[in-house]
Parts: C-alpha cells; sequence; structure tokens
C-alpha cells in the first residue's frame, strides 16, 4: 500500500512539474495568464490594460495607503507554488511582507496574508470556483475576489477541514460602493471600473 501511495505521489510530482516547465516556456510567448491547478493548465485570456487592471491598480493603492510599511499589495511577479497540492497560482494582487517577497523563484502561498483577484472576462470560474477551491488548500488565509462584470465581490476566510479538504468557512459579499474589510484593512470600493456590457458575451 505504501509502495504504491508513493508510486502515485511520484507520479502526480512528475505530472506537475511537466506542467510547469510547459507554463515557463509559454510565458513569453503566448498572451495572458498560465497556471497550474489539479485539473491542469489553466490559460486565461485577459487583455492587456483596462478595467481589470485598473482594477487592480486602484486596490493595490488603496491598500497600500492602509496597511504598515513592512507589508505590500504586490501585483507583479512571481507566482505562488504548492508543489506537493500540484498548484501554482498567480494572483492579480497579494499581500505580503517585503521580507517574503524578497526570495528567489516562486513565492510560498502560505506567506501571504491575502490573495486578491479581479474576474477575467473570459474566465470567471478560474476565480469564482477553481481559485475559491485552491487557495485554502495551499494556506492562503484570505481571498478576496473583485467582479468587475456585476460590480460585486466576497471576502472568503477562517480556512477549515471539511470532508472535500481544506475550504473557506466564511463568506463576505460585497457590492462596489461600499467599504470592504481585506484582513485587517478596510478600503473603499468606490469608483472601481466595470466591463463595459457590449463587450460582454
Amino acid at each position: 500500500m505504501t509502495i504504491a501511495s508513493d508510486n502515485a505521489r511520484q507520479g502526480a510530482s512528475h505530472l506537475y512539474r511537466t506542467m510547469r516547465d510547459f507554463v515557463q516556456s509559454m510565458d513569453d510567448t503566448l498572451p495572458g495568464k498560465f497556471e497550474i491547478t489539479k485539473e491542469g493548465i489553466v490559460h486565461d485570456m485577459m487583455s492587456p490594460g483596462g478595467p481589470h487592471e485598473v482594477t487592480a491598480a486602484h486596490i493595490s493603492r488603496r491598500l497600500e495607503r492602509v496597511m504598515p510599511d513592512e507589508l505590500l499589495a504586490h501585483t507583479g511577479t512571481p507566482d505562488v507554488e504548492d508543489e506537493p497540492e500540484g498548484i501554482m497560482r498567480h494572483p492579480d494582487v497579494m499581500v505580503i511582507a517585503w521580507t517574503d517577497l524578497d526570495v528567489e523563484g516562486s513565492i510560498d502561498p502560505r506567506a501571504l496574508v491575502a490573495a486578491i483577484e479581479v474576474v477575467s472576462k473570459s474566465n470567471p470560474d478560474n476565480d469564482w470556483v477553481t481559485k475559491m477551491r485552491d487557495y485554502p488548500l495551499i494556506g492562503i488565509p484570505t481571498y478576496v475576489i473583485f467582479d468587475p462584470r456585476t460590480g460585486t465581490g466576497a471576502v472568503l476566510s477562517d480556512i477549515h477541514r471539511t470532508p472535500e479538504g481544506l475550504r473557506y468557512a466564511t463568506r463576505k459579499d460585497f457590492v462596489y460602493g461600499e467599504d470592504v474589510t481585506i484582513a485587517e484593512w478596510t478600503i473603499s470600493t468606490k469608483n472601481l471600473p466595470r466591463y463595459e456590457d457590449k463587450r460582454e458575451s
């Protein structure tokens, strides 16, 4: 039984490393963002600029105005990665200490204070379904979703064990215009951009 379990783990680890190598080779070749989840590779064909990036920039700036200096709301690289779980993600904004960002390679997801995602028009289930499942599995204590399609969002926290695995126990929904509390800090959601209806599919 142990041998089969070890073989399965080695096979899963080899598959994950193969997917990771592919994702890293595609990063500068194809547009969009590549991530790895338990189902395989996710390719989000988001276009640069527009409401998605403007929302991430607003959130980052508003958080950094109220957070202590040792933390930042980071919108760049690298990815967060948990190889044993077979998950590599790239949050739109990650709240993290400067010291935890200063590492070679991917960031340990357990070092994040919060992960924030701006829902993409091309693949909303990636943020609302699979990341809602993946982020507690890899130990991110707070996950926040901003959805420019609907002008709504949610804050998820309090990881707990369920029969299906680790999940967030607490969900607080909000609408644009309300204040939202992310971990210990409250920011406004006023004047965040929305996707234009004529572009909705």
